[in-house]
């Protein structure tokens, strides 16, 4: 990580919050029946210009759990097989330690209260990694419990468009249609379009306060 005092900027600006962007593939829409089958996390950090950027990327497999519904239509739409041999899948406590952890690294370094998910439509990651730490009988995650930040919403204002692949390319980012899907890929690029959002709205603000009249 970078020297404390670059590092704890982010604190200062969203209320002491930690973006992280996190996007789950699941072998459903039900965070209680149907499995959690990738997570992948970024942390969201701010350099000494004020410009947010994304920092590592953490990820894992996730084996679905005992009694777990697997709907076909799911799996054929993200093409995942739960069940191949070089998945390397970790088993769904595993999992949810190994992205909570770096996490809570991070609030502690950084100086930040809580993280908060930054997602495209993220009530829907939210809701399965709160299912999943409560089958795993995890009393805290390092997110905040409802609110989040939604790139469906930043990308409807900023470029009039909703769809993640869209707004990614009003935004100049690179999207590769084959690769996504994978919450490696999704995850990168939405934090991707979060950070380009979040900094041109920075540049807007200081440019109108600029001409402002005194």
């Amino acid at each position: 990580m970078n020297d404390k005092a670059t590092i704890t900027r982010i604190s200062k600006r969203f209320r002491g919050f930690l973006p992280v962007v996190v996007d789950v593939e699941t072998a459903g829409f039900d965070a209680h029946k149907n499995a959690l089958l990738e997570i992948a996390a970024i942390p969201v950090l701010m350099d000494e210009h004020d410009k947010v950027y994304p920092a590592e990327t953490f990820a894992c497999h996730v084996e679905p759990f005992p009694d777990s519904v697997l709907d076909p239509k799911a799996l054929e739409f993200t093409g995942i097989d739960p069940f191949h041999p070089f998945r390397m899948a970790k088993a769904e406590k595993e999992a949810l330690r190994h992205i909570f952890d770096p996490i809570n690294r991070y609030l502690k370094d950084t100086g930040c209260s809580r993280a908060i998910l930054v997602g495209h439509n993220p009530f829907f990651d939210l809701g399965f990694i709160k299912a999943a730490a409560s089958r795993c009988k995890l009393k805290k995650t390092p997110f905040h419990q409802f609110s989040t930040f939604d790139t469906a919403t930043l990308g409807g204002l900023a470029f009039g468009q909703t769809v993640l692949a869209r707004a990614a390319q009003e935004a100049g980012i690179k999207w590769n249609s084959e690769e996504a899907h994978s919450a490696v890929y999704d995850t990168e690029r939405t934090a991707e379009l979060f950070c380009h959002i979040v900094n041109q709205w920075g540049a807007f603000r200081l440019a109108a306060n600029s001409t402002a009249t005194p």
